[in-house]
């Protein structure tokens, strides 16, 4: 069958358009196998061999390409085996990274096999002129060596009969240019979407740009962008896999010599050779720096240079920092600093100021097999090489001639803003050519990253100068102002000392909602509303001589999540006119008492059950031996979501749970979902645990505000309901019939 009537648009368009420089994507892990090649080369096996859209011709292809690598693939380990098979058949062929030199006495190049272990191989001088990065960076080479011993001495037996890279080995931008200007804008980005292994269509315009700056460093010289958020969302995979010009290394293992400039043999370090250092794991408080390689990698950053000696250095490598973070957003924001997580030799204002871009981890989502792309996109090497000889473009100042930033901006806001911009339109519009409406996007997304670390720089350090990050567009003086997502989102934490300025972000937003809103709507807030129909509920409703049919006092009406906003405003409020935070309020309703519930009722919920008791609580402990079943595990998720919904936002909740173990067969599922309620709820401020105990069969949950809340059948209190996603069922817990069971509310502190 013919794999064209699968495609879309999208892909026709890239097979159609550029099918010698293309790959489909989910080949890749078809063919890898244990060989420990890079991506790159991989891609551009598939692209000679599997390039057509026939499926027949692809799967014969793939073959070829699994026979090639089995066969002449070098590990390390099987070195000698290989150098034997090559002495004892005369000639054998080899994928390896090869790389040469020239020998000045005797005037000859020679070859550095990397795994075979092998130097000195004589290279024919035409081959280095048609392959020039041999000499470089070196080159993945499939090569047919041939063994000649003639026991002269210092001859070496190996000769170099054929080569032929496995990588791209020229420039070819004006083939690239021309490509691009056959696809729009939309159909370009998700084509480096795909190149890089994604789905566009599963990511939003803003998330697919900020996948784009991960590659701003690999096309700009001298940037230096940090990323930090939380771990499995690919931080470091664009730097180990995507391009034979990047280096990964552990942020734990730099060195002076390493990184700059070895001083006793003056060989320059990694910033000397590869085009992108991006340093993995270098958040962690606890982990150490010299002060010596602080302040080379400062000077370097701010000067693009480092001193050998007496004499100064130069180098065009960027500076990637990458790290995971312990504690969610509005965590940071309440109590410190987006920066937090960083080593105290780096949570330094002088360092950080150099940072040209921060890179919100936290909006990028955890990796999951869906997201990954089943289309055509560049072989990455021919993208990396394209991405390499941009380095020389400056786009910087494209953008002058229709916006002017704010002269309130620093000398290195401004430079940050401008090499941010410029790596974007050299990803998007590599011609350089684009219009004011396609180019206000980048440059606001170029603003808020240098914004991020200017607001953050500024809680560090308080002689730091607070600065106006807007621009105004030409004829126009009305500044227009950019903001961060995280200052949107949380507007009385992001500007905790400021409350003139949450408050105007809160005043825009209500301006710009106003249209939505109804008479009642400005009045009181809905919060306010749920609260107090809690509240004269409460009163009616609850009594040890009612309670045996009824729902409890807190279950009349569900009131909607407390939101950042509120909990500010009435921690500020004076003393003697302070009201009840909408936390406080809801714990106010919970009263000690017993329910029974009869079988089939409806409108009862986790909120209504366990909301008021659980308000405002930071350490929950929750035992029921039957969390075990994909259902059980739902009804837990929902009640992770009533602790969400309960609890405050800028604080981390702590949850553990108690349970048995599933079926033998079904165990490693069971685990696989409860590890996955742990990384999505993590991401929420909801730090949870769990553990298993056969022995117990209690039913109940603590909180550390009081509240023990003893279940007859723990959260399995629904009837079964067909889960099928449109059934509103699945949404609406009201909706839902129950099975009998009882609850007793008991008061320990």
């Amino acid at each position: 069958m013919d794999a064209m009537t699968d495609m879309g648009t999208l892909d026709r368009s890239i097979t159609d358009i550029c099918p010698e420089y293309t790959v489909r994507k989910d080949l890749v892990g078809a063919v890898k196998g244990n060989a420990l090649v890079p991506t790159y080369v991989l891609e551009y096996l598939l692209s000679k061999y599997a390039t057509t859209t026939d499926q027949a011709s692809i799967d014969a292809g793939v073959d070829r390409v699994r026979t090639i690598l089995a066969d002449n693939y070098v590990h390390r380990e099987e070195a000698n085996l290989i150098q034997s098979k090559i002495r004892e058949k005369g000639r054998y062929q080899v994928i390896d990274k090869v790389q040469v030199a020239l020998n000045e006495k005797t005037d000859q190049y020679e070859a550095t096999f990397e795994n075979l272990g092998i130097s000195r191989v004589i290279v024919d001088p035409e081959t280095v002129r048609k392959n020039p990065k041999l000499l470089v960076t070196g080159i993945w080479c499939l090569c047919m060596l041939v063994y000649a011993y003639s026991g002269e001495k210092n001859e070496v037996p190996w000769r170099l009969h054929r080569l032929m890279p496995v990588q791209m080995s020229h420039d070819d931008r004006e083939h690239y240019l021309a490509v691009r200007e056959r696809f729009t804008a939309g159909e370009w980005i998700d084509l480096l979407m795909q190149s890089v292994g994604f789905n566009p269509s599963l990511f939003s315009d803003r998330a697919k740009l900020l996948h784009l700056v991960r590659m701003i460093p690999f096309v700009e010289r001298n940037y230096n962008l940090i990323e930090l958020g939380p771990k499995g969302t690919g931080k470091s995979h664009i730097y180990s896999e995507f391009s034979p010009h990047g280096m990964l290394i552990s942020g734990g293992e730099v060195t002076v010599a390493k990184l700059f400039v070895n001083n006793t043999t003056g060989r320059p370090g990694l910033v000397g050779f590869w085009d992108v250092v991006a340093f993995d794991e270098f958040a962690g408080r606890a982990k150490k720096a010299g002060k010596d390689l602080v302040d080379i990698m400062k000077n370097y950053m701010a000067n693009k240079s480092f001193s050998r000696g007496v004499s100064v250095m130069q180098a065009e490598a960027s500076m990637v920092f990458v790290g995971n973070t312990s504690h969610n957003v509005p965590y940071m924001l309440k109590n410190s600093d987006l920066f937090e997580e960083l080593p105290a030799q780096y949570h330094d204002p002088a360092f950080l100021d150099r940072i040209h871009y921060y890179l919100p981890g936290w909006e990028f989502e955890q990796i999951r097999s869906e997201m990954f792309t089943h289309g055509y996109g560049f072989v990455v090497d021919y993208l990396a090489e394209i991405l390499h000889n941009q380095r020389d473009v400056d786009y910087g100042a494209a953008f002058e001639r229709y916006f002017t930033l704010s002269s309130t901006l620093s000398t290195r806001d401004k430079d940050a803003i401008r090499k941010t911009f410029s790596g974007l339109m050299k990803l998007i519009y590599p011609s350089g050519n684009a219009t004011p409406e396609q180019m206000e996007p980048l440059l606001r997304c170029a603003i808020e990253g240098r914004k991020r670390v200017k607001d953050q720089l500024c809680r560090i350090d308080s002689t730091m100068a607070e600065v106006d990050f807007s621009y105004t567009r030409a004829g126009s003086a009305d500044p227009i102002a950019v903001r961060t997502l995280e200052e949107a989102d949380y507007p009385d934490l992001y500007w905790r000392d400021r409350p003139d300025a949450a408050a105007s972000i809160a005043a825009e937003d209500a301006t710009l909602f106003a249209p939505l809103l109804t008479d009642s709507d400005t009045s009181a807030s809905a919060e306010s509303r749920g609260i107090d129909a809690v509240a004269q509920a409460g009163s009616a409703e609850q009594s040890d001589d009612t309670a045996q049919t009824q729902v409890p006092a807190a279950e009349v009406s569900e009131p909607v999540p407390v939101t950042d906003g509120e909990v500010s405003q009435s921690s500020t409020a004076e003393p003697e006119e302070r009201k009840l935070t909408p936390i406080e309020r809801w714990a106010a309703q919970a009263k000690e008492g017993h329910i029974e519930f009869r079988e089939d009722q409806r409108g009862v919920t986790y909120a209504k059950l366990f909301g008021p008791y659980i308000a405002g609580a930071k350490e929950i402990s929750i035992k029921d031996p039957y969390i075990r079943k994909s259902y059980q595990v739902r009804n837990f998720a929902e009640f992770l979501e009533t602790v969400f919904n309960y609890t405050d936002r800028s604080d981390e909740v702590h949850v553990h749970l108690i349970t048995g173990y599933t079926e033998a067969q079904y165990i490693d599922e069971q685990i696989d979902e409860l590890n996955t309620l742990q990384t999505v709820f993590g991401q929420l401020g909801i730090v949870f645990t769990y553990e298993f105990d056969e022995s117990g069969h209690d039913r109940s949950i603590v909180s550390d505000i009081g509240w023990r809340i003893i279940l007859g059948r723990g959260l399995d209190i629904y009837q079964p309901f067909d889960g099928n996603w449109l059934n509103p069922l699945t949404r609406q817990q009201r909706l839902r019939r129950v099975k009998a069971f009882e609850v007793t509310y008991v008061r320990e502190m």
